[in-house]
């Protein structure tokens, strides 16, 4: 009893992060009603400044106390910057928006800081004391509970602020009612730079403090935010003080489970714990919190309407595809075999970019689990050849299908809340899975890779390593190229005419308001449903693409990081227009663009790190001068221009589809 008392005392310092994670995502959705996906990124940022300053990274070392106040003048600036490039010209946008501008800042710190700092965890000087005390028989380092201390005082000066100052009123009442409060003089502009600053100052506060326990990483530490996020959802995106609670308490579990493992009871493979079950439990209390929480997740009142995206039509789409189809082949069969590759690879990463058209773009919902269930698919292409001897097709249809339940199930696992909460369980989910099941070394083969045959059908080989070959007369061959652009074409096709549908009008009705679909006869829950398994069986097909075009899936592939790249990507260039799938997908690691940047323009190093930069840097730009997306803007001038009104509207379904 005495190891179970000592192993959750233990989590506090983690638990104490995690909770002023928490505060700051509630405060961030008091002041500008964001879910703020960047709120461990900043932790990130404060933990890495501090230790630049202690250590003279940049210049000659400062003292601890120093090293904090510059620390956290430079969060109270960071927190300025981002509202004013980030926040503030989106009062107007979509939920939505607001959401992808949190992904783009999230990109963009964590980029600059692995460029500048590399990408190795650090160890951070200490600022708490190193002593143990006893507690209840059990000896607990005093910096846990000084850290767990702090993060409750300070939580509960930011209740009493909210609660009993006149700010706190002001606070309330504009995300209660942005036109009343203006009535009122208040200036919600001000008030959302406010809590900005108190969100940026006590999360980096708190990081500093927790470096020295819980390391700085770039890697890692970003990822807090999905226990934080569950604990902010408990709280119902409104209390300081259960926040708090649920971050202290999810830290104590998570050690509590960590002790766990090591028992003679829990299951093992092999005699070795499962990797992922943290992120596992995390997403299981995300659900939990969401199908407890549900439509009573607090809605705030803007002062101005919500803008969408334009869904332009797609008009003479044979005409349109058609001379690219042939373009595209004759590019396979011509090109090098290193741009022949990259061909390829953007074709597949097209497929999967597809499916966030479908459910971003068309539903009005932000999912980020379709590199997750394409890695999925991977694996079970690989793991039902090797142990099942299955191969093509029936292995890439099981596993396609496998994917699309698996999506189906995460999607249902959020119905109950409407907008852009999806994300919440998407993100833990594509977590989980990248954790608990690709680096596995039984299930996802772990960081080894696990091997992928050739795809055959009656003796022929379609696969990169067919004996058809380009004009240089290396591998890849262009066979499987060829394969990869019929089914680009198809999905591509596919998701055309899927707008122009009866249940493409469905989706666009329930991506405009879901209560109004509902109330016109929209099953908005089947819609959804439906929305999930669309886009799961694109990603699906994109996985199974990806390992047979490579021979071998490898868990690194599928990152959240390049999930969250490719989602901001087709942000960018216009998540509404199947081009911008295309040309997010071309925008991929390992595809054209990259490759031409990597010869010509920039430092073969950290290729990555560059084109999440220029992402999250452009996405920035991109909300704030062309909100509809670079593709959608030119669009709804071309359309304006020629017929002299907007139609790129949302049109509401015909009576003939809807349910009666």
């Amino acid at each position: 009893m005495d190891t179970v008392f000592l192993f959750a005392l233990l989590g506090l310092g983690t638990g104490a992060l995690i909770a002023m994670i928490a505060v700051g995502v509630v405060l961030s959705w008091r002041g500008s009603g964001t879910i703020n996906i960047a709120a461990g990124a900043v932790v990130m940022v404060a933990g890495y400044l501090f230790w630049s300053l202690r250590t003279g990274f940049f210049a000659p070392a400062l003292t601890t106390p120093a090293a904090i106040v510059v620390t956290l003048l430079a969060m109270a600036l960071l927190a300025v910057m981002v509202e004013f490039a980030a926040v503030k010209p989106l009062r107007s946008a979509s939920p939505l928006a607001k959401l992808v501008a949190s992904i783009g800042v999230l990109l963009l710190l964590q980029a600059v800081v692995q460029l500048v700092f590399g990408t190795a965890p650090l160890n951070s000087p200490a600022v708490l004391t190193d002593s143990v005390v006893e507690v209840g028989g059990v000896t607990v380092p005093v910096a846990q509970l000084i850290l767990a201390a702090v993060v409750v005082l300070i939580s509960t000066a930011l209740a009493a602020l909210y609660r009993f100052t006149r700010f706190g009123i002001a606070t309330r009442a504009a995300s209660e009612s942005e036109r009343s409060a203006v009535l009122a003089g208040l200036s919600p502009s001000s008030i959302s730079l406010a809590n900005s600053v108190l969100a940026y100052v006590t999360a980096g506060f708190v990081g500093i403090l927790a470096a020295s326990i819980v390391g700085v990483s770039a890697s890692t530490l970003p990822l807090l935010v999905i226990p934080a996020l569950a604990a902010a959802l408990f709280a119902g995106f409104s209390s300081i003080g259960i926040a708090c609670a649920a971050g202290l308490l999810i830290g104590m579990a998570e050690s509590l489970l960590s002790y766990a493992s090591t028992m003679d009871w829990f299951p093992t493979q092999d005699g070795i714990t499962p990797p992922g079950l943290q992120q596992l439990a995390e997403f299981l209390l995300i659900v939990i919190a969401l199908w407890w929480k549900g439509s009573t997740l607090p809605q705030r009142g803007e002062f101005v309407g919500r803008s969408l995206p334009a869904v332009p039509r797609q008009e003479h789409l044979l005409r349109r595809v058609g001379p690219v189809f042939v373009v595209g082949a004759i590019a396979l069969l011509v090109l090098p075999s290193d741009l022949r590759q990259a061909i390829t690879t953007g074709l597949v990463a097209t497929v999967l970019c597809l499916s966030f058209i479908v459910i971003m773009g068309y539903v009005g919902q932000l999912s980020v689990v379709q590199l997750a269930l394409a890695g999925f698919a991977a694996f079970a292409v690989s793991r039902l050849g090797t142990e099942f001897g299955l191969g093509f097709p029936a292995a890439p249809i099981i596993a396609v299908l496998a994917a699309t339940a698996l999506g189906v199930g995460i999607g249902a696992a959020a119905l109950r809340v409407r907008g852009v909460t999806l994300v919440v369980v998407t993100l833990a989910a594509a977590v989980a899975i990248e954790q608990f099941v690709f680096a596995n070394s039984e299930w996802g083969g772990g960081q080894t890779g696990a091997p992928v045959a050739s795809p055959t059908l009656f003796g022929f080989n379609f696969g990169p390593d067919s004996g058809l070959r380009g004009l240089d007369g290396a591998l890849p061959s262009p066979m499987f190229g060829l394969v990869a652009l019929v089914v680009a074409t198809l999905a591509y096709m596919g998701v055309v005419y899927l707008r122009n549908s009866d249940l493409g009008r469905q989706m666009l009705a329930i991506r405009s308001n879901e209560r109004a679909a509902a109330a016109a006869g929209v099953n908005v829950r089947t819609v959804k449903i439906v929305a999930f398994g669309i886009t799961s069986a694109l990603a699906g097909v994109a996985g199974v693409m990806y390992a047979y075009q490579f021979g071998t899936v490898s868990a690194n592939s599928y990152g959240i990081s390049v999930a969250l790249t490719l989602v901001a990507s087709v942000y960018v260039l216009g998540v509404t227009l199947p081009q911008g799938a295309v040309l997010a997908g071309f925008g991929a690691i390992g595809s054209v663009i990259p490759l031409i940047l990597q010869k010509y323009v920039l430092p073969a190093d950290h290729i990555s790190l560059y084109v999440q930069l220029l992402i999250g840097g452009g996405l920035l730009l991109q909300l704030r001068f062309f909100p509809d997306g670079l593709l959608v803007s030119r669009s709804i001038k071309k359309e304006r221009k020629t017929t002299g009104i907007d139609t790129l509207v949302p049109e509401l379904p015909r009576m003939k589809s809807v349910r009666t």
